[in-house]
């Protein structure tokens, strides 16, 4: 996921604490983790508290010159390449109405199917859940693959809907975060989350 959004509430916390008057909130083990846990709060907030009037016309009118790539609704669910987590990605496929090709070509671009993979801005597991929206999602443990791709395939459908089916705005949003997509009116101007979704949706549509 792409880290210019993270990098902004670093600062930000930083800034607060240093105007209150506080040490640097880095200076201690539980500094850290307040520090943290107040970043993951405000990401958790932006990714949930977007649904505001006019947002969707927003995104609407500013990807109109695009045509969606719209969802199929299962139906290249039989047809995707076969992988050592085809029956788990099957299943959430069907419980969320996700193509299962999509869930696979999202898994591969994060992971690359590991389902120990840890980055260093801490997104784990198959589909890459940070902390705060694994909790959210109700993921005890993202290194479990069955509880990660459930859980990343629900936030993945919930980016859908959000913004109305379509799949490059909702990649774009479970990369950088969708207030990102509703500040810039479309997919971030990030190398990072263009690769993306340009890596995503090559796989998806090979």
């Amino acid at each position: 996921m792409d880290t210019n959004f993270f990098n902004t509430m670093i600062n930000t916390t930083v800034a607060k604490a240093a105007g209150t008057g506080n040490t640097s909130p880095f200076s201690s083990a539980a500094g850290t983790s307040a520090v943290f846990g107040s970043i993951l709060q405000q990401a958790l907030a932006q990714g949930l508290d977007i649904i505001q009037a006019g947002t969707a016309d927003t995104v609407r009118a500013a990807s109109a010159t695009q045509p969606a790539l719209v969802t199929k609704a299962g139906a290249d669910v039989m047809t995707a390449p076969k992988t050592n987590f085809d029956d788990i990605i099957t299943r959430a496929a069907e419980k969320y109405n996700v193509p299962k090709k999509l869930i696979q070509s999202v898994i591969k671009q994060e992971s690359n199917f590991n389902p120990n993979a840890v980055s260093y801005v801490g997104a784990t597991g198959l589909m890459q859940l940070m902390p705060g929206t694994a909790s959210y999602l109700g993921v005890q443990n993202s290194k479990d693959p069955e509880q990660n791709v459930f859980g990343g395939t629900k936030y993945l459908r919930q980016m859908l809907d959000m913004f109305d089916g379509d799949i490059s705005l909702a990649l774009a949003a479970y990369n950088a975060g969708p207030g990102n997509v509703k500040k810039h009116g479309g997919i971030p101007p990030f190398s990072e989350t263009q690769n993306y979704v340009k890596k995503v949706t090559g796989y998806y549509n090979a």
